[in-house]
């Protein structure tokens, strides 16, 4: 399993990202990078105010899409069939569609415990979307 670089420059990094993802995607009304191992929201942005719940749940939402109970036993079943012996998790984006919003969620590249989430409009081009999302991505490299 992939540690984080708790270098000085980390946190700069991850609100760097935030800022980035919440700029560049389009349609964007939102932008958070999420700790799953240690369950926290490390930052985020939005234009609206939202309650503190919610953010705080937000996390233990993203831990359950990418690494719930279920989908872990998913990915241990493949690995077993195909004799992958890596860390690495099957499961990298995850797209969410509510009533008004799109939610993508990826995980980063380098470190599989942290991920990005994007909400925008619904009227998003979901293309569009991913294209931007993943180009910050690759330019951070957390």
């Amino acid at each position: 399993m992939a540690t984080k670089r708790m270098t000085p420059g980390f946190s700069d990094q991850v609100m760097g990202l935030v800022k980035s993802l919440r700029t560049d995607a389009p349609d964007c009304v939102a932008s958070g990078v999420v700790d799953m191992s240690t369950g926290m929201l490390l930052s985020y942005e939005t234009v609206d105010n939202h309650p503190p719940e919610v953010l705080d749940l937000l996390a233990g939402a993203t831990l359950d899409l990418f690494q719930g109970r279920t989908v872990v036993m998913i990915e241990d079943v493949f690995k077993e069939r195909r004799g992958v012996q890596s860390d690495n998790h099957f499961f990298q984006e995850i797209l969410v569609n509510s009533e008004n919003l799109t939610h993508l969620f990826v995980r980063m590249t380098e470190q599989q415990d942290v991920v990005a989430v994007v909400v925008c409009r619904k009227s998003v081009n979901v293309g569009m979307l991913f294209a931007q999302v993943r180009r910050v991505v690759r330019e951070y490299r957390l």
